[in-house]
């Protein structure tokens, strides 16, 4: 039966493919293909851990004391019971002979599958036995990482190529968090679905960087969606069809191919300069997570990276921080890509929707129950971390002698976090000297997405070279909205006026300070806000590497000075979406872009 699920539209295009269920607690399972070779072996490796298994539970069944409850002994039983049922390891061979799903994979495959029919029961005994079949998988799946040398943690590290799978794969999740996105961003997903998140979320900002279409906040997609259904992912609409109809398949194909001729068309634009029709130039910068997207940027024609999201580097990493010289060797890495353009680093930015492994139990504690997103985040954590803070700091300073790299500091709300920075950046260039490592000069800003920052503007640009704009958290501030919860993603307003305000004030403050300024939020890299950004007088946008044809597009059909004589009615409008919109419409290219 086909039916459409509904949710909020946060990377364009569209996918089709078949869904791959993956539960929130056990999204960090190692995806990957097998060779027609090595389908057998596969099969023999799940055989294998689920004997091992068997032995564990037969040897706790031995060592049971006489006075031990006899609930016990029935527990191991009923566990032993499911581990030999063939509709466990059994079906999951089925996944690997038919889809070359690893065992791992295909354990988990078909413990969504088997999960789904325990949650359909009526009796309520035969549904609580789901936990009893979840533990068993969880011990199978331990004793598979055992078996490579891995610990369990580890066992999503492992990397292989993808092989077969004919038809393309879409994620299906309750959430995904933002250090698992990492791990699937090179992976076979063609496509993501999530039941909460916002357009603003980090998993939203991961799958644009990945530019495939996603869709998240759907609220019951991994409850209705079942494994292997056919599913159609409409990422302009923010519309799931499940199990669409012929008829409808080929219209979103013929959709597809519309895209791709359009990309190509966008992709000759790659080494035109950015600039307006009166002769403003623009820098279009990216956005990247790891070293190796800076690759992705150069590919895509940007002009330097506008933000280094640096917290990557901290994630997947069970409990430990990377080292100085891991972290001197990817930024001079994203430093030697670039070419000699701009890099521009960004502290660690953890906390709320992105905690690190290692976090304490009092952190954690406030990240999942209090208000995260105002809690030990960003900068206020590197300053209660200054042995780690000064250890970046070192890091980012060293790379500076392969190229020009700029340091960014996130959410600064008070001039007593800007001296602290500036003495512990003295302390680091001390360090560096009397280590004898070469460092050259770098730049240092901060990021405006706090309203006070953007209010005490003046007084910060006295201490900084640059300032770039988060325009998510401004917006989440600003509105007092949780940018990561669906039940008020529709009051996310990036044109309310408030938002508006802060964003032309401080635009129009950096400038007549001489100092320069970006906006690396996604409105940067949304062409319906290219034109308002402009008319502010905006001349930096950094944004995913996908998004600079688009933008790069705009801004070659626009007219700067003409965009900034509509900018006050636009700002004293009560609708300044309309008003813009009506305003822009008069702003005809007179340039065709071929």
């Amino acid at each position: 039966m086909s039916f459409q699920v509904f949710g909020i539209p946060v990377s364009r295009g569209v996918a089709i493919g078949r869904a791959v269920l993956v539960a929130s607690s056990r999204v960090d399972v190692a995806h990957y293909f097998v060779a027609s070779a090595q389908v057998e072996g596969e099969i023999q490796r799940a055989y294998r851990a689920r004997d091992v298994v068997a032995r564990e539970f037969e040897t706790l069944k031995q060592d049971l004391r006489g006075d031990t409850p006899q609930e016990l002994a029935a527990l191991l039983d009923v566990h032993l019971m499911l581990l030999h049922d063939e509709a466990l390891i059994g079906a999951a061979t089925q996944w690997i002979v038919e889809r070359h799903y690893n065992a791992e994979w295909a354990l988990s495959a078909q413990l969504e599958v088997l999960a789904r029919q325990f949650d359909e029961m009526e009796d309520d005994y035969l549904r609580e036995r789901k936990a009893d079949l979840e533990q068993v998988v969880e011990r199978i799946l331990s004793a598979l990482a055992r078996e490579q040398g891995l610990n369990p943690a580890d066992a999503a590290s492992v990397v292989q190529r993808d092989f077969a799978g004919e038809d393309p794969l879409l994620l299906v999740a309750a959430d995904i968090a933002p250090a698992d996105m990492m791990q699937f961003k090179r992976s076979v997903f063609h496509g993501f679905i999530t039941d909460i998140g916002g357009k603003t979320s980090h998993t939203a900002i991961v799958a644009r960087s990945m530019d495939i279409p996603a869709v998240v906040g759907t609220r019951e997609a991994s409850r209705l969606i079942r494994q292997d259904d056919w599913i159609i992912i409409d990422g302009d609409a923010g519309t799931v069809i499940v199990n669409p109809s012929p008829i409808m398949l080929e219209e979103y194909r013929f959709r597809q191919r519309q895209s791709e001729l359009e990309r190509a068309r966008l992709a000759r634009l790659r080494h035109t300069p950015a600039v307006t029709l009166d002769g403003e130039r623009i820098e279009l910068h990216a956005n990247i997570e790891l070293p190796l997207d800076a690759l992705g940027a150069i590919e895509a024609g940007a002009t330097g990276v506008g933000l280094f999201r640096s917290e990557f580097l901290f994630m997947n990493r069970d409990g430990e921080l990377p080292g100085e010289d891991e972290q001197f060797a990817a930024y001079r890495a994203a430093v030697e890509a670039m070419q000699g353009m701009p890099v521009t680093i960004r502290t660690v930015d953890v906390g709320a929707d992105k905690p690190l492994d290692r976090m304490s139990a009092s952190e954690l504690r406030h990240e999942h129950v209090l208000n995260p997103a105002m809690g030990l985040r960003a900068i206020r954590w590197s300053l209660a971390e200054p042995s780690m803070f000064r250890q970046q700091l070192r890091a980012i300073y060293r790379a500076s002698a392969f190229g020009k790299v700029r340091l960014l500091i996130p959410m600064v709300a008070h001039l007593h976090e800007v001296r602290q920075i500036l003495e512990a950046v003295k302390k680091v260039q001390q360090q560096l000297n009397d280590a004898g490592h070469a460092y050259s000069h770098v730049d240092l800003g901060v990021m405006i997405e706090i309203p006070a920052a953007a209010v005490m503007l003046p007084l910060l640009l006295r201490h900084v070279d640059f300032v770039s704009i988060g325009t998510n958290d401004l917006i989440q501030y600003t509105l007092a909205i949780d940018r990561a919860d669906e039940a008020v993603a529709h009051l996310y307003d990036p044109w309310h006026p408030a938002v508006l305000q802060l964003l032309a004030s401080s635009i129009g403050q950096a400038r007549a300070a001489g100092k320069s300024v970006s906006v690396c939020g996604e409105m940067a890299g949304d062409p319906a806000f290219t034109d308002l950004l402009l008319g502010m007088g905006l001349r930096s946008f950094s944004m995913h590497p996908s998004q600079i044809p688009s933008v790069k597009q705009r801004v070659l059909r626009a007219d700067a000075a003409r965009l900034a004589s509509f900018m006050p009615e636009i700002m004293g409008s009560e609708d300044p979406r309309l008003e813009a919109e009506q305003a822009f419409a008069r702003n005809k290219p007179a340039r065709t872009l071929q």
